[in-house]
């Protein structure tokens, strides 16, 4: 199962057309992953402060299939579809939640997001610390 985190779609994150702006999935991906790591115990502010590094975005790769709306509730997922030594490729959707039971959540958003490791003050790249690694792949490993 991957990690799900709930979001309300807010005014702030609509266009003039009253879709969710294509950027803001992003927003609510970087959230989920946050969360994920929050519920594992990771905080990025102590690995800041206690470890020395942290987690970058290096890439992304995302597909839309259909708008969200004003007030909707999306369940944003993350799992990892890769892990190497200094990076992950986490794939995440960003779900249409049901309004009614007995209906099924509709895939709005997809992508892949990689995430490196790097030294907090040089932002050199760095071999993720093998504790967290090891933490983070037995939580959410892509089924395959």
């Amino acid at each position: 199962m991957p990690f799900t985190w709930t979001v309300r779609v807010y005014w702030e994150d609509t266009d003039a057309g009253g879709i969710v702006f294509y950027a803001n999935y992003l927003k609510f991906f970087e959230r989920a992953r946050t969360e994920w790591l929050r519920s594992l115990g990771v905080e990025q502010q102590r690995l800041r402060d206690e470890v020395g590094g942290m987690f970058v975005v290096s890439g992304t790769e995302v597909r839309y299939l259909r708008p969200a709306r004003l007030d909707d509730l999306l369940l944003v997922t993350a799992c990892i579809r890769d892990a190497g030594k200094a990076s992950l490729t986490i794939e995440q959707r960003a779900w249409l939640k049901p309004r009614h039971d007995g209906e099924q959540p509709v895939l709005l958003c997809e992508g892949l997001i990689r995430i490196g490791w790097v030294d907090a003050l040089t932002l050199r790249p760095q071999r993720i610390p093998a504790a967290i690694l090891s933490a983070l792949t037995s939580s959410l490993l892509a089924p395959t």
